[in-house]
Parts: C-alpha cells; sequence; structure tokens
C-alpha cells in the first residue's frame, strides 16, 4: 500500500509543477471580467476572467492595480498579463494579474448596448410615458424570490412604514434557465390581478451575470405592456439593467424601494398634526375679524339705543316735572282756598268787627261783665277763634313757602 499524503502536500505539490511549467509563468489572456470586486481595506481586485466556455479566477493585488489607467468593470473585455498557479489554502487554480487593458466591449456588454439602443429608439425609455405611483396603496404586488433576502426587506420597510397596505408576492425564479420565463409570468400573473395597485419587480445584489436576466427584451416589454406602474429594483445602487431603464421607476435597493412605494405613516401623522394646528389658527382669526366687524358695527347700534334710551329718561322727566308743577299748583290753589276760608273765618269772629257792628263791652273790675248782644262765654269763644285762625294763617305760609303736604 502506497504512503498517503496530507491536503497540505498535495496543494503545495500541484503548485510547484505548476511553477515549472514555462507556459503559466508568462501568460496574456483574453477575457471578459466578471464578479469585479475591489476589497476596501486592502485595495486588492478579485474578479474572473471568463469566455464562452470557460471562466478562471483572478487575483490583481493593489501595488499592481494603482498603475492602471482606467476603471475595470464587469463586462469589459481585457487583455489580462501574468502567470497562472494554484492558491494553496483552498486548492484554487487561479491567475495573478500584474497588468491588464482594455480589449474591445465584450461580448455580453455589446449585447446589452445594442438591445438599449434598440429599446431607446422604440421610445420605451422616454420620461413622458412613465407614469406616477399611486400615493397611497391599497395592495403591493411583488415579484421575487420568496426565499431571497429581498422579499424580507420588503416587508420589513413596508410594515414599519405603512402597515395598512396588503403585499401579494409572484415567487419568481430571479436566476437560472428559468429565470426569464419565471419573471415574465409573474409580471403578467399580477397584471391580471385586480387587487395590486402596482407591481415591484426585485432582487437583491449578485454579479453581473446573475442581474443579467433582467436585462432580456422578453422582461422589458412585459414591463412596459404591464397596465399598473412598475417599480423596479434590481441588485445594488451601482447595478443597471434594462428593466430600470424601462420601468415607470427604479430604485436603488429593494428596500428603497419598498420606501418609495408607500408613505411614512410618522411623516403623515405629523403633516395631518400641522394642518389641524393650522386650521384652529386660520378658525381663531377668522373668529377675530368677525369679533372685530360685529364691534364696529355694533358701536353706532350701541349709541343709538343709548340716544334713544336718554330720550325715554328725558321725555319721563318731563312728565314727572310736569306732574310735581301740577301738584305743588293744586296744592298751592287749595292752601289758599283754606286760607280764604279761613280769614273770613276770622273775620266773622273778630270781637271787634263784632263791636263795629254796634255793640258794646262792658268790663267791670278786670272781668267781662255783660257785652251788649253776647253772653257771658261769647268772649271765650272769640278769642279762641281768633287764636285757631292765626294757627291756620301759620301753617299755610309754612306750607307755601316749605312745600309740605298739609
Amino acid at each position: 500500500m502506497a504512503d498517503y499524503i496530507n491536503v497540505t502536500s498535495l496543494n503545495r505539490l500541484a503548485k510547484q509543477v505548476l511553477a515549472q511549467c514555462e507556459p503559466l509563468n508568462d501568460l496574456i489572456v483574453c477575457g471578459e471580467i466578471s464578479g469585479f470586486v475591489r476589497h476596501y481595506k486592502s485595495g486588492h481586485m478579485y474578479f474572473a476572467l471568463k469566455d464562452e466556455n470557460a471562466s478562471v479566477k483572478s487575483v490583481m493585488f493593489r501595488s499592481s492595480g494603482q498603475l492602471l489607467n482606467f476603471q475595470p468593470q464587469n463586462g469589459m473585455l481585457v487583455l489580462a498579463y501574468g502567470h497562472a498557479t494554484l492558491y494553496e489554502r483552498d486548492g484554487a487554480f487561479q491567475l495573478y494579474v500584474d497588468y491588464m487593458k482594455p480589449f474591445g466591449a465584450g461580448a455580453a456588454q455589446m449585447a446589452f448596448d445594442a438591445l438599449y439602443k434598440k429599446l431607446e429608439a422604440e421610445g420605451l425609455f422616454a420620461p413622458e410615458r412613465k407614469r406616477p405611483l399611486p400615493p397611497v396603496p391599497q395592495c403591493i404586488g411583488v415579484v421575487t424570490s420568496k426565499t431571497g433576502a429581498a422579499w424580507q426587506d420588503v416587508q420589513n420597510v413596508i410594515g414599519r412604514r405603512w402597515p395598512m397596505v396588503k403585499l401579494l408576492l409572484a415567487p419568481v425564479n430571479v436566476q437560472g434557465i428559468e429565470a426569464e420565463r419565471s419573471i415574465v409570468a409573474g409580471i403578467r400573473a399580477l397584471d391580471k390581478d385586480k387587487r395590486p395597485d402596482l407591481i415591484l419587480v426585485t432582487r437583491g445584489g449578485g454579479s453581473k451575470e446573475d442581474l443579467w436576466v433582467f436585462n432580456s427584451e422578453r422582461i422589458a416589454r412585459a414591463a412596459v405592456a404591464c397596465r399598473k406602474p412598475v417599480v423596479s429594483a434590481v441588485g445594488h445602487e451601482i447595478d443597471t439593467t434594462i428593466l430600470d431603464y424601462v420601468a415607470d421607476l427604479r430604485a436603488p435597493t429593494p428596500s428603497a424601494a419598498a420606501e418609495l412605494c408607500v408613505p411614512d405613516r410618522e411623516e403623515l401623522w405629523q403633516k395631518i398634526f400641522i394642518l389641524e394646528q393650522n386650521i384652529q389658527k386660520n378658525i381663531q382669526n377668522r373668529c377675530q375679524v368677525c369679533y372685530n366687524k360685529l364691534d364696529t358695527l355694533a358701536a353706532p347700534q350701541t349709541m343709538q339705543r343709548q340716544k334713544q334710551a336718554m330720550q325715554r329718561r328725558e321725555a319721563d322727566l318731563a312728565r314727572l316735572s310736569d306732574a310735581v308743577q301740577g301738584a305743588s299748583a293744586r296744592r298751592f290753589a287749595d292752601a289758599e282756598t283754606q286760607l280764604r276760608h279761613a280769614a273770613a273765618m276770622a273775620r266773622s269772629l273778630n270781637p271787634y268787627g263784632v263791636l263795629a257792628r254796634g255793640y258794646a263791652m262792658v268790663e267791670k273790675d278786670g272781668a267781662v261783665s255783660e257785652v251788649a248782644g253776647l253772653r257771658p262765654g261769647d268772649a271765650i269763644t272769640l278769642r279762641g277763634a281768633a287764636a285757631q285762625a292765626d294757627c291756620v294763617v301759620q301753617r299755610v305760609h309754612e306750607n307755601a313757602q316749605g312745600g309740605t303736604t298739609l
């Protein structure tokens, strides 16, 4: 039984064999760049060179990459100068590139450019044919893989921003042989369904080859023929496909597409709150204007009412004054009448008047003894009547001067 070797020894031995192969140490390889990645820390560039039948992993270190006078891109056909060997840790055969330069646009890129020019000439990229998205959709149809990260991102973002909307998934293959047919069928199925207000076609990031299916003419024409607005969100921001150009709206990522498809309830609540405050302020201002107008109109009316009240009071005062004057006149007349009666009575009872009519009074020892024509008690009666007359006259004069009631 032969002695065994471990994997490390095997890979080292294979590397030594390849290193001794002279043709592999000085190569110029023509191929199309695919899966290009520049490491953000080291600056090394990792990619694959491929043709119609095969591909080879390639690496270009930072020191060599700094000498390039162009920016490598996926789909670019290049001439790569370097050597091929085995990477011991992974046992991977790969090409170490020391220098490269562009060599044509590449077959895939040429196909992309040809389809782009064709559809552009038909006006499928024209901005005027783009349809606006509904501001508040009730249902959104999503064409993507049910197991992909894009579907999860869409659900999370929409659930946070606008959970009232319904999501209708058309599960499809987003890469592989059946991807093109599956995506076209998903778009058409959602377009026939009456529930969705718009259709979102999306998938997560990947290499240019992974996203190439979205450069299909059939998918582009299915999106154009769709009666509902179509949103495209394929790959990351730097990835661009034919579907992005024909869609009504292109989003850089699936999450960004979800944000563009629905409003943000927090922002909407804030807008409603601001509108409510503005309405209240407007109503208050209008009420204040009405109050000011009412005050302006009420001032003349108030003055008129006050004038009328003063006129009524003036009439009442005149009436009362006339009544007082009339009452005073009546009372004065009554008092004057009483005075005349009292004066007449006094004159009739005045002893001098009696004497003047031919009577005589005889006094004897300071006392009345006899008066001709009078009895002894008549003198006393005369004196009382005279005193009463004097009292009546005094009261009449006081009432006339002081205005008191008798």
